[in-house]
C-alpha cells in the first residue's frame, strides 16, 4: 500500500531492544557471544536470501525480518557488553567486593534528588561518571564508569549535572539490570573541582528565576507549572502528583516530547506565517530546540524527550508518516546504542511509544474525524492524546498493574491547557532575568490553565472504580500491547467497530447502576479502618462525616494521606501518636496534608527524640501543639469517646523502652469498643491487666499490638476475646511479623482476623446489629 507507513527500521529496533535489555543482566562475555550468536543469524538468513527465491512472498517477507531482528540483537547485545565491560574491570570489582574506602573525583550526570525516608535528615541520589577512585594506601585508578552516589550532607543537593566534584566513601555492589560499576556511600560533603557548563549554569538561572515568578500563585498551581515546563517538582503538593499519577497525566509533570512539540511546533507556526522557508525553518527549530534543551537542563532524560518530541512533530506537521516512523526507529537504535541502560528504563518506552502512536495511530483517526464532519483542530485535539494513551497503555499497565478508565478522557479534556501553560511558563523562565514583573506577569496567565489541569487531576483521582486490575510485569505489558494491535487491525472493518462500540456500551449501561448502588470503599457505616501504610501502624475511628480520630500515621506520608482520601476524611478531630517510633509517626505529614488537625496528644516519654521533633514540628506548623497524656485522659468527639488506659506506670530497662510506654487506647463507638495497644510488648501488657483487671481490657475489636509480635501478654488476649482483631504489617518485612503462633491463638479465641499486608486496607463496620469486615485488597 502507497500510504503504508515503512517499518523496515523497525525489526532491527526490537531485536536491538529486546537484546540491550536481556545483556544488562548477563556478564560482559555472555553478553558478547549472545551478540555474536545474533550476527551470525543475520548472516544466516541473508544468506538464504541471496540463494535465490525462497517460496512465497510471505515467506521471503518473514526472512526480511528475521534478518532485521537478528541483525538488531547482535548490535544491541554486543553494544550492552561492551558498555559492562567497564563495569567488570577487575581493579574496580575488587575495590566494589572489599567495601573499600576511597577517595573518588566524579562528575554529576543528572539532578540530585532525595530518597524517601521515614524519618530523619534525607538521603540524595546523585547519578554520576567516575573518573578516579583512589583506594586507601593505593595508586588512582583513572576510568570512565557509572555510579551511584548516597550522601546525607544537605550540600549535594545544590549540585549541578556537570560539575566535578570530590568525595570520600565505600564503594558498595550495584544492583543488577544497570550500567552503573558502583554505589558510593559518601563520608564526606562534596567538594567542588570545577564549575558546570555555561548550559547548565544559564538552565540554574532559568529554573530559579520561574520558580520566582510562580512563588506569589496558589500552592498547587504554583507547583505544577515549572513541573509542566521543565520538570521541577520540588514544590509540587504530593497528594496532586498522586492525583496526576491516578488520572493518567503524570506525563505533565515531567520533561517529556508534549513539551519539545509544543514549543517547536508554535516556531513552526510563526515562521511559516511569515514565509520563511525550508532551511530558515530547520534552523529556528534547532535553535528553539537547543534553548528548550537547556532551558529544562539538559540531563539524558531532557535529550532523549527533545529527540523524541522532534521526530514526533516531524511526522505530524510533514504527514508523511513513511519517512517519520524510520526516523523514529533509527533515533531509537541510535539512543540504544549509545546508552544502553535506555532498555530498562521505563520513561524512554513512553516516549517511544507515545511518539508511534502520534505517527501511526493519530493521522488515521484524525483524518477519520475529518471524514466524519469534525473540524479540523478538534479533530487533530482529540486523536492526539487518545493515540498515545493507547500507545503507552501497555507500558502503563506494566508499570502500575492498572488499566485506567479515566486517562483518555482526562487527557481529551486536558489538551486545551496544555499548550498555553506551556508557553506562557516558558516565558515567564525566559523573561525572568531581565524582566521579574514580566515573568510574574506571565506566570499568573499560566497559572489559569493550569488550574484547570489541577481541577481534571482531582476530579479523575475521585472516580469511582476509574482503574481496573491488570497483571503487571513484562506478562500484563505484553498480553495489553497484543489486545491491542490486534483490536487496531481488526477495527478497520466497520462490523467489528460497531460490534466493539455495541459491546463497550453494554458493559457501561450495565456495569453503571453496579457501580452507583455498590457501595464500593469506604463500605457504608465503617466504625474503624486499619490503613495498608507497610511496615508500620495508622488507624482511622470514624468520628462523623468527613471527619475522624487517627491513631498513629505509618512510616511515610503518602500511605497514610491516601489511606484518609480514600475515606473522605478532611479534619482530624485527634491525632493519637501511640509512641514516637519512625514506623508510626514517619507518615505524620501525610495527615497533615490539606487537612485540619484538632488536636494532637501522645505518650509523656521523650524517646526517640527524633520521632518526638518530627511530630512536634509537624503540629506546630499547623498551629498546634502535642499534648502529653497518661490514664484517665478523654474526650468525647461526636458519637466517639476516646479514653487513655496505658501506660499505667512509666517503664525503664525493658526489651524496648518506648514500645512498653506507647499509649493505650480504648475507643467507644456506635456501641462497639476498640483496644488499640499500639507497640506495647509484654511488659506493659500484664502491668495493664494485674492493675484494670480483665472486665475492663474486653473489646469487640483489638488492634494486635507491635504488627503482632511474639512479644504479647496472653492474659490481655484473654481478656479481650475480641470478635474481629486487626493486624497492622508489612509485607515481606525482616521481623518475622506477624507471628503465626500468636495468630492461631486469637483466632482460636473465636476473632476473625485480619492482615493489612494481605488485605489492604481493612474496616470494621455494624450490619444487621453486628460486625462485619470488609476488605480493599492488597496493592500489588
Amino acid at each position: 500500500m502507497a500510504g503504508a507507513p515503512d517499518l523496515r527500521l523497525a525489526g532491527f529496533t526490537v531485536g536491538l531492544w529486546l537484546a540491550a535489555l536481556g545483556a544488562l543482566h548477563l556478564s560482559a562475555g555472555w553478553g558478547l557471544a549472545v551478540g555474536l550468536g545474533g550476527l551470525a543469524v543475520a548472516g544466516v538468513l541473508g544468506g538464504l536470501l541471496r540463494a535465490g527465491p525462497v517460496g512465497p512472498w510471505w515467506g521471503e517477507a518473514a526472512l526480511w525480518i528475521g534478518v532485521a531482528v537478528a541483525l538488531g540483537a547482535g548490535c544491541g547485545a554486543v553494544a550492552t557488553a561492551a558498555r559492562i565491560s567497564v563495569r567488570e574491570a577487575p581493579a574496580l570489582a575488587a575495590l566494589v567486593g572489599a567495601d573499600a574506602a576511597v577517595r573518588v573525583e566524579v562528575v554529576v550526570r543528572d539532578d540530585p534528588r532525595p530518597l524517601a525516608k521515614s524519618s530523619g535528615p534525607p538521603t540524595y541520589l546523585v547519578a554520576v561518571d567516575l573518573e578516579s577512585v583512589t583506594p586507601e594506601d593505593a595508586a588512582t585508578i583513572r576510568l570512565s564508569a557509572r555510579a551511584l552516589v548516597l550522601g546525607a550532607d544537605p550540600a549535594w543537593r545544590g549540585l549541578l549535572p556537570g560539575q566535578r566534584v570530590a568525595t570520600t566513601g565505600r564503594l558498595l555492589p550495584p544492583r543488577p539490570g544497570d550500567l552503573r560499576a558502583a554505589v558510593v556511600s559518601a563520608r564526606t560533603p562534596p567538594r567542588l573541582l570545577g564549575e558546570p557548563s555555561w548550559a547548565q549554569q544559564g538552565a540554574g538561572v532559568l529554573r530559579t528565576g520561574l520558580q520566582r515568578a510562580c512563588d506569589p500563585l496558589p500552592d498547587d498551581s504554583g507547583g505544577l507549572l515549572p513541573g509542566l515546563v521543565v520538570g521541577d517538582t520540588s514544590r509540587l503538593d504530593p497528594a496532586l502528583d498522586e492525583d496526576f499519577r491516578t488520572t493518567g497525566l503524570t506525563h505533565l509533570t515531567a520533561v517529556s516530547g508534549t513539551n519539545v512539540a509544543i514549543v517547536l511546533g508554535v516556531v513552526l507556526f510563526v515562521v511559516r506565517r511569515a514565509r520563511a522557508g525550508p532551511l530558515v525553518c530547520a534552523v529556528l527549530c534547532a535553535v528553539a530546540l537547543a534553548g528548550f534543551i537547556i532551558l529544562a537542563r539538559p540531563s539524558p532524560s531532557v535529550i532523549r524527550a527533545g529527540a523524541m518530541g522532534a521526530i514526533g512533530l516531524l511526522g505530524l506537521a510533514t504527514g508523511r508518516s513513511r519517512a517519520a516512523v524510520p526516523a523514529l526507529a533509527a533515533g531509537a537504535a541510535a539512543l540504544l546504542v549509545a546508552d544502553p541502560e535506555l532498555a530498562a528504563d521505563a520513561g524512554f518506552a513512553l516516549s517511544v511509544m507515545a511518539t508511534a502512536g502520534l505517527l501511526l495511530i493519530a493521522p488515521v483517526w484524525r483524518d477519520g474525524l475529518r471524514r466524519r464532519g469534525c473540524p479540523a483542530g478538534v479533530a487533530e485535539a482529540l486523536a492526539v492524546p487518545a493515540a498515545a494513551h493507547v500507545a503507552c497503555g501497555p507500558v502503563v499497565a506494566a508499570i502500575s498493574g492498572t488499566v485506567s478508565l479515566v486517562a483518555v478522557p482526562a487527557n481529551l479534556v486536558a489538551v486545551p491547557a496544555i499548550a498555553p501553560a506551556t508557553l506562557c511558563g516558558v516565558a515567564a523562565a525566559v523573561l525572568s532575568p531581565f524582566w521579574p514583573a514580566g515573568a510574574e506577569f506571565a506566570a499568573w496567565a499560566g497559572h489559569w490553565p493550569t488550574e484547570w489541569l489541577v481541577l481534571v487531576a482531582h476530579t479523575g483521582a475521585r472516580v469511582p472504580a476509574g482503574a481496573l486490575p491488570w497483571p503487571g510485569g513484562a506478562f500484563g505489558g505484553v498480553l495489553l500491547a497484543v489486545l491491542t494491535v490486534a483490536f487496531l487491525v481488526a477495527a478497520r472493518r466497520v462490523v467489528v467497530r460497531r460490534l466493539a462500540t455495541v459491546v463497550a456500551l453494554g458493559a457501561i449501561l450495565g456495569a453503571l447502576p453496579v457501580r452507583l448502588l455498590a457501595p464500593g470503599w469506604p463500605p457504608p457505616d465503617w466504625l474503624v479502618v486499619a490503613c495498608a501504610v507497610g511496615q508500620g501502624d495508622a488507624v482511622v475511628l470514624a468520628a462523623g462525616p468527613g471527619r475522624a480520630v487517627v491513631v498513629d500515621a505509618g512510616p511515610e506520608p503518602d500511605a497514610v494521606d491516601r489511606c484518609l482520601r480514600r475515606l473522605g476524611v478532611e479534619q482530624v478531630a485527634v491525632l493519637v501518636v501511640s509512641h514516637f517510633h519512625a514506623d508510626h509517626v514517619g507518615g505524620v505529614a501525610g495527615v497533615f496534608r490539606g487537612r485540619e488537625v484538632a488536636a494532637v496528644i501522645g505518650p509523656d516519654w521523650p524517646e526517640p527524640a527524633s520521632g518526638r521533633s518530627a511530630v512536634e514540628d509537624a503540629a506546630a506548623a499547623a498551629g498546634t501543639v502535642v499534648q502529653p497524656v497518661g490514664p484517665g485522659w478523654s474526650h468525647p468527639v461526636g458519637g466517639l469517646s476516646l479514653e487513655v488506659l496505658g501506660p499505667i506506670t512509666p517503664m525503664r530497662g525493658t526489651n524496648s523502652d518506648p514500645n512498653n510506654n506507647s499509649l493505650i487506647v480504648r475507643a467507644v463507638t456506635g456501641g462497639r469498643s476498640v483496644l488499640l495497644l499500639g507497640d506495647a510488648e509484654t511488659e506493659e501488657q500484664e502491668d495493664l491487666v494485674s492493675v484494670l483487671g480483665a472486665p475492663a481490657l474486653r473489646a469487640d475489636v483489638l488492634k494486635v499490638a507491635h504488627h503482632g509480635s511474639a512479644l504479647q501478654a496472653t492474659s490481655l488476649l484473654d481478656a479481650a476475646r475480641p470478635a474481629v482483631a486487626l493486624v497492622s504489617v508489612g509485607r515481606d518485612n525482616d521481623y518475622g511479623h506477624p507471628n503465626a503462633m500468636l495468630l492461631r491463638r486469637i483466632a482460636g479465641n473465636g476473632a476473625r482476623v485480619l492482615r493489612t499486608d494481605e488485605s489492604g486496607d481493612v474496616a470494621v463496620m455494624v450490619v444487621d446489629g453486628g460486625l462485619a469486615v470488609a476488605a480493599r485488597g492488597a496493592e500489588s
